[in-house]
């Protein structure tokens, strides 16, 4: 599967080549930086800070947490993320249509010694929460008109979007979980968002969900019970195209392929206004 486009755009020169690689689809109109910090003596976090190019000054920061694995490993080059593990996810195909004049992203990758799996313990704890924090100030440092931070989860990432403010709610203006986890105890699925009490955290919280996702960890019954259960808004997605792969995978319903635009378009409104314009998204 091609996630990415990549060219090679080579000038003859004399008797050699000299070659630029091209923007990939996925960084087209942005402008990109690798953020990284140190954890400890053998680990470091590392993101990728993106906004939309010829833009600054932006007021809110959405902090994306990919889906499974949920390791990134980015390469920025010529300011932009040229590769990644997770180039195809949701979260990260998108940014470029939710990075604007006021909204800036930030991509959080898994702490160095993950290896190529992200756990649901890690995800679910404190130093989750306090390895991202630590990415988050360095960003917030350089760039002090960021005024509002906003959790964005997908799939296994909204372990990460649910647990985080549950540790330093002052830290986020609201969280949105996107395709979430809510069937925990199916085969597969993650035990640790089991019974677990949105309210905790006490922020404003969101679910975008898409009717006809087809994975049996993050169904639309569920995610329609949960929001019913807790009176949090659902933004419900419907259409698409293009789809493929496994019921599972990014490029189903499962991540909102072919609604790519309107979903973050969606996803903008709650960042910038702090409530959903519509609850169907079609």
């Amino acid at each position: 599967m091609r996630l990415f486009r990549v060219a090679l755009l080579c000038l003859s020169l004399g008797s050699g080549f000299a070659c630029a690689q091209s923007i990939p689809s996925h960084a087209e109109g942005l402008t990109e930086e690798l953020v990284t910090v140190a954890l400890d003596a053998n680990r470091h976090q590392s993101g990728v800070y993106s906004v939309k190019t010829g833009t600054q000054n932006h007021s809110k920061l959405a902090v994306l947490l990919p889906g499974y694995p949920s390791v990134v490993r980015p390469v920025v080059e010529g300011g932009a993320m040229v590769r990644s593990k997770l180039t195809g996810n949701f979260l990260i195909r998108s940014r470029r249509h939710l990075a604007d004049e006021s909204i800036a992203t930030l991509i959080v990758d898994c702490h160095s010694e993950s290896g190529d799996y992200c756990t649901s313990a890690y995800q679910s704890s404190n130093d989750r929460q306090k390895h991202a924090q630590k990415l988050i100030d360095v960003v917030r440092e350089k760039h002090p008109s960021i005024q509002e931070v906003w959790l964005i989860g997908t799939s296994m990432g909204t372990i990460s979007s649910s647990f985080l403010p549950t540790y330093d709610a002052k830290a986020y203006a609201g969280a949105i979980h996107t395709a979430s986890i809510t069937e925990p105890w199916v085969q597969g699925s993650y035990r640790e968002l089991a019974n677990f009490d949105y309210r905790r955290s006490g922020i404003p919280q969101f679910f975008v969900h898409h009717r006809d996702d087809p994975c049996s960890l993050t169904t639309y019954s569920g995610a329609k019970k949960i929001s019913e259960k807790y009176g949090f808004p659902l933004i419900t997605v419907s259409g698409g195209s293009g789809f493929q792969g496994g019921a599972c995978q990014a490029q189903t319903e499962h991540g909102f392929k072919g609604m790519e635009m309107p979903t973050m378009g969606a996803i903008a409104t709650i960042i910038k206004f702090g409530r959903p314009e519509n609850l169907e998204i079609r």
